[in-house]
């Protein structure tokens, strides 16, 4: 099901270029009004996920819009426009309730990754109140589903955590959602109206990550031609998300510690101090001890994250569970990739139900998508997901892996799932590399690293839908 998004603009010529860009690269319907009484109208006889408003308009100003919108339609999601010099505005705006806002003339790259942040609010929103009624309230907390008494103590310790104000450390495996537990957190916290920055500390390489997270002033090294603005400081008065920060260099520990301890960021290039208000909440699916002791991590700095832990279950370990989450994600998927609605085979549920399942909620969304697009029915069946024996699955033939020691297996049969799972996506797609990271639950960086890696080419899946 295709976003929609309502433009509010006095400028006709942006309205059109806004059009032109935003429906192929976000694979939207786009509406655009230069009133801002007109957008109310529109906005009361039909269903919007984002409203983009210029802040500066005639009549009614965009402020006065955002104060509207909120009184009648508090759910929506509003991103604000504003040239340079009304920065000051569009950061109050955010206080009154706006997600966020994006400065003129802005950069077609920075302006999708925004817009792309704020749909996903929507999404999430509408997610969780559909799973509220067809799940039912012990079933489903802040787009987190389950129903197992280990997921009550989650919920829980949800609530408790989000009534302060302190820095979180969410562990457990892979897939588990720890993402989603922290936007729970943030969600439910005092902040839940101001800034929610979430950052793949494992995607952005050590000398990039540095600039990112803390800024720099124009000249700080060779291609900083122009100041910059840091992660912690769009992320002031909110929350930002460090997942994995297992993986980051005692280096930028450093630098972190120093932000925990004084509540302050130093901008590459510029000797002064600028204070920041953020809550930090940090994940990792590794044991910091064990990398404490091996000198990997920095003890003093584990102290300062691990103030409140959250700990994931695996799957496994919440198997009564399964077929709630399995049925979510079906759903969700079918509507996203514009599938009529389908249902899993008696045969398949049981598999379900007796898989290992090591990648936990992330793998069971893999197999899902992947027999959403297998399926020549409205039953899925195991051969679909690419199920073989009980408990198993088959991304790859064996033959080619049988003989071969195992790290050339292993990187074997990574690259052939990765060309079909990345190839069927794309093709799905066209060729659009933002749609498919969206899709599949990748940042579109950390999607196109993949892709260089295994020498996966968008172009072909364009000129495919082209011919």
């Amino acid at each position: 099901m295709r976003a929609k998004l309502l433009i509010v603009d006095d400028e006709p010529d942006l309205l059109q270029l806004l059009k032109r860009i935003l429906e192929p690269d976000l694979n939207c319907r786009v509406d655009t009004t230069s009133s801002a009484r007109t957008a109310l109208e529109m906005l009361s006889s039909g269903v919007y996920d984002l409203l983009l408003a210029d802040i500066k308009m005639p009549v009614m100003s965009g402020l006065e819009l955002l104060e509207v919108v909120k009184t009648q339609h508090p759910d929506l999601t509003v991103v604000l426009m504003t040239a340079y010099g009304h920065v000051e505005m569009a950061v109050e705006a955010m206080q009154r309730g706006a997600y966020d806002f994006i400065t003129k003339p802005f950069e077609h790259e920075a302006l999708i990754v925004r817009l792309e942040k704020a749909l996903e609010r929507s999404e999430l929103i509408r997610e969780n109140s559909r799973l509220q009624q067809v799940c039912g309230k012990e079933a489903v907390f802040e787009n987190l589903v389950g129903k197992s008494p280990r997921m009550q103590r989650l919920y829980e310790s949800i609530r408790m955590v989000a009534a302060t104000d302190l820095t979180v450390l969410i562990t457990g495996p892979s897939g588990a959602g720890k993402d989603l537990t922290a936007r729970a957190v943030h969600s439910l916290s005092d902040r839940k109206d101001r800034p929610f920055i979430a950052v793949n500390c494992p995607s952005i390489p050590e000398n990039i990550l540095e600039s990112e997270l803390f800024g720099y002033k124009k000249g700080a090294f060779t291609h900083a031609t122009q100041d910059r603005t840091g992660l912690f400081q769009e992320a002031n008065t909110g929350t930002i998300f460090l997942d994995e920060i297992g993986d980051v260099s005692p280096t930028i520990q450093t630098k972190l510690l120093r932000v925990l301890q004084e509540k302050e960021v130093k901008l590459l290039g510029d000797a002064r101090p600028v204070n920041v208000d953020v809550r930090i909440i940090a994940s990792t699916n590794q044991i910091l001890k064990e990398k404490i002791q091996k000198g990997e991590f920095r003890e003093d700095f584990f102290y300062r994250l691990n103030v409140l832990p959250l700990e994931l279950p695996a799957l496994r370990e919440h198997r009564e569970d399964i077929p709630l989450i399995a049925d979510h994600l079906l759903e969700k998927h079918c509507a996203k990739m514009d599938r009529t609605k389908k249902r899993f085979s008696n045969e398949l549920v049981g598999y379900f139900m007796n898989m290992p399942w090591e990648g936990n909620v992330r793998e069971m969304e893999n197999l899902i998508m992947r027999g959403i697009l297998f399926s020549t029915s409205e039953e899925i069946l195991p051969q679909d997901v690419g199920i073989m024996d009980q408990g198993r699955t088959q991304p790859v033939a064996r033959n080619g892996v049988d003989g071969l020691p195992y790290r050339q297996a292993k990187e074997n049969t990574l690259e052939q799932f990765n060309h079909t799972f990345i190839g069927e996506l794309l093709a799905l797609h066209h060729g659009n590399v933002t749609q498919a990271a969206r899709q599949c639950g990748l940042e579109r960086q950390s999607l196109q690293q993949i892709m260089k890696r295994y020498g996966i080419k968008a172009d072909k899946y364009r000129q495919r839908s082209e011919a």
